[in-house]
């Protein structure tokens, strides 16, 4: 999937419209499986929620005070959907 197939969600007040009648705090997409990047003073930043992706690795973290926008792959509408309980 590439990065125009994602959904751009804007933060707003430390909040991203996650469904369209509920927001979640940004931090809780580092650890959605829908999360792909951040946008962070406008350059693309992985989410750390890709570690355990067998593909991605990635390690890095990511200030999350900073971050103006989240690209989103949930294409189903399910919303925040935790990593932990794939690998717990």
């Amino acid at each position: 999937m590439g990065s125009d197939a994602y959904q751009e969600l804007e933060v707003k007040g430390g909040t991203v419209q996650c469904l369209p009648d509920k927001r979640e705090p940004v931090d809780h997409c580092r650890f959605c499986i829908h999360c792909r990047e951040f946008r962070v003073k406008g350059q693309y930043v992985k989410s750390p929620s890709l570690a355990y992706c067998v593909k991605c690795r990635v390690t890095g973290e990511v200030d999350l005070s900073a971050v103006q926008a989240v690209r989103c792959a949930d294409r189903q509408g399910e919303g925040f959907h935790s990593i932990t309980s794939l690998i717990g």
